[in-house]
């Protein structure tokens, strides 16, 4: 049997299966060609898959905070759940869309893999200890295509296509968007000037070059909305009654009822239009119930006992890693557990504090707290409802 003429049946049947808005495997562009062999029978963006989820990163997500960190609760939502959330969710929106669910599901599995330990607070200090030692500053979707393209496989990256690095760097869900149109027609020079502007500019806009990226964009934001605010309850920090009513009214007052109330709400609105949108009283209500979990549950006091603490532990650990570089301390872990082996490539191409950036950035809450000093690490509380 010739594996190859099944890869191209697969690709021509997409050309009938898929949207004219969709994104063709056979369209997939990679920065270095390889073999047809080497890629077997897969389709390009399953082969992305693949790879991500083969990649040292991806194993590292399950002890990573999505938002509550040094809880001891099992049921608290980590960040190996929520990505498998968002692609759960990305992807029924693409099968009713009619898009390419492998491509989704790459960006989805992939697009937090650059996340700091202790989640959006652990980011932040990593950001200003950056921009500080003269890098830029520091973005969690940034460092997601940083790993999976020049940092995994001792620097020599997992060669993913444009369209996956392009969906995982713009998949921003924290921005609000009644609308999201692709801006297509991007290089692998446009995505690394879109990494130098948004390093330089943390408030510059990124947006999808594919309806795919589009869509996990939205979808990052249905995964976390309502299930943050589950969390929040389970823990004792809000009540479901706090939830504002404008909320419940138009999205429903559980996760569930939230989750399908938006993913219904998109497929409707986006249907055949080229664009992925809500509605404008859902567009509404959402951002109303993200205003209130920032408000109530991010910024709530008691998941910040630990923040001085840990923004404290995080200057130490970067300013120590890059003493080791200059040092050459090859008895340092920066060496032992991250450089060893390492290309020369990454070595030419890196300076000390982006080492220890992408060193500290990898790291799972558990490991950094190893790393750091034993009379410094704070006890985690104990959390169970």
């Amino acid at each position: 049997m010739n594996l190859d003429r099944i890869r191209e049946g697969l690709d021509d049947r997409e050309i009938e299966r898929l949207s004219p808005h969709a994104t063709r495997s056979a369209d997939a562009v990679r920065r270095r060609e390889e073999p047809r062999l080497k890629l077997g029978y897969r389709q390009a963006f399953s082969v992305d898959v693949d790879r991500i989820l083969y990649s040292h990163a991806y194993t590292r997500y399950i002890d990573k905070t999505q938002v509550f960190y040094l809880i001891e609760n099992d049921h608290i939502t980590h960040r190996v759940l929520h990505v498998q959330l968002v692609s759960k969710i990305a992807r029924t929106i693409g099968r009713f869309l009619e898009l390419n669910e492998d491509l989704i599901e790459a960006i989805a599995l992939g697009h937090d893999i650059g996340h700091t330990p202790f989640g959006h607070d652990g980011e932040r200090f990593l950001s200003a200890l950056c921009k500080e030692a003269g890098i830029g500053y520091f973005h969690h979707n940034v460092q997601s295509v940083q790993f999976l393209d020049r940092v995994e496989r001792k620097g020599k990256g997992w060669n993913l296509t444009l369209q996956t690095l392009d969906g995982i760097l713009c998949h921003d869900g924290e921005v609000h968007d009644e609308k999201l149109e692709p801006k297509k027609g991007k290089s692998f020079d446009d995505l690394q000037n879109e990494i130098r502007i948004k390093k330089e500019d943390p408030d510059s806009a990124l947006t999808p070059a594919t309806l795919e990226g589009c869509v996990v964009r939205v979808a990052d934001t249905i995964s976390y909305v309502g299930r943050d605010i589950e969390d929040a309850i389970r823990l004792g920090m809000i009540r479901r009654s706090d939830i504002p009513n404008p909320c419940t009214k138009r999205l429903g007052e559980t996760n569930g009822e939230i989750v399908y109330t938006l993913v219904t709400d998109v497929i409707s609105n986006s249907a055949q239009t080229g664009c992925i949108a809500f509605s404008k009283e859902v567009s509404e209500a959402l951002k109303i119930l993200k205003q209130f979990n920032y408000e109530r549950i991010y910024m709530n006091p008691a998941i910040k006992i630990h923040t001085q603490t840990i923004e404290k532990l995080f200057g130490i650990l970067f300013k120590t890693y890059v003493r080791d570089i200059e040092r050459h301390n090859l008895s340092s872990v920066i060496f032992t557990n991250f450089l060893t082996g390492m290309s020369e490539d990454y070595f030419y191409t890196h300076r000390p504090y982006e080492i220890a950036r992408d060193f500290i950035a990898g790291m799972t809450d558990r490991y950094f707290l190893t790393q750091c000093p034993e009379d410094l690490r704070p006890k985690s509380l104990v959390m169970y409802g």
